[in-house]
C-alpha cells in the first residue's frame, strides 16, 4: 500500500522538542507512482489481461493515472485486425477500469474486496489505438455508496489526444 508521506531515511530527524519528533522539513512526499510489480500486488489480473504497465500519478481514494505501452506483440492484434492492428475498444475500457481498480483497492474500506464491473455509461471512442502508442488513462473517483459501489470517470489519451472516455461503475464482492 502506498503512502503520501514518508521520512527521508538518509537524514537524521532534527530534535525539536522533548518527544524527539522529526522536523517537518525532514518529511517529503512519497513517490506517487507504482511499478508493474506493485500493481500486481493490488490487482488480480495477470498476463495477458493485465493492461496497466505503470501508475505515474496516484492520489489515494481520489485519482490515478496509468500507462499502457501498446506493443505489436499483444495477442489480440493477431485477429484484430490482420494487416490493420487496432486495440479493441473494450480493452481500452478494461485498461481504464484497472487503473480505477488501483484507486478502489487502496481505499481503507475496500480491504478484502474484489471490485467487478457493474456498468459502463456514456463511453465514447474518439480515435484508434495502434501498436507503438502509449495509452495514458486518468481515472477520477466520483462517488462511493455503502462501501460496495463506486463510480469513476475515465479518460484515455494518446499523445495528449482523447481516445476514449466514460463513466465506470464498480461493485465490491466481499471475499
Amino acid at each position: 500500500m502506498s503512502t503520501l508521506i514518508g521520512v527521508d531515511s538518509s537524514t537524521t530527524p532534527t530534535v525539536n522538542d522533548s518527544r524527539n519528533q522529526p522536523n517537518p522539513t525532514d518529511l517529503k512526499p512519497a513517490d506517487p507512482s507504482l511499478t508493474a510489480i506493485e500493481i500486481q500486488k493490488l490487482l488480480p489480473h495477470r498476463y495477458p489481461f493485465l493492461l496497466v504497465d505503470r501508475v505515474i500519478e496516484y492520489i489515494p481514494g481520489k485519482r490515478a493515472v496509468g500507462i499502457k505501452n501498446v506493443s505489436f506483440n499483444e495477442p489480440y492484434f493477431q485477429g484484430h485486425f490482420p494487416g490493420k492492428p487496432i486495440m479493441p475498444g473494450v480493452l481500452i475500457v478494461e485498461a481504464m477500469a484497472q487503473v480505477g481498480g488501483v484507486v478502489l483497492t487502496q481505499m481503507l474500506e475496500s480491504e478484502g474486496s474484489l471490485f467487478l464491473f457493474a456498468g459502463i455509461d456514456k463511453v465514447r471512442f474518439r480515435r484508434q489505438v495502434v501498436p507503438g502508442d502509449q495509452l495514458v488513462m486518468t481515472v477520477d473517483l466520483l462517488r462511493v455508496k455503502q462501501r460496495r459501489f463506486g463510480k469513476m470517470q475515465g479518460r484515455a489519451e494518446v499523445n495528449g489526444k482523447l481516445v476514449a472516455e466514460g463513466e465506470l461503475v464498480f461493485s465490491a464482492v466481499i471475499e
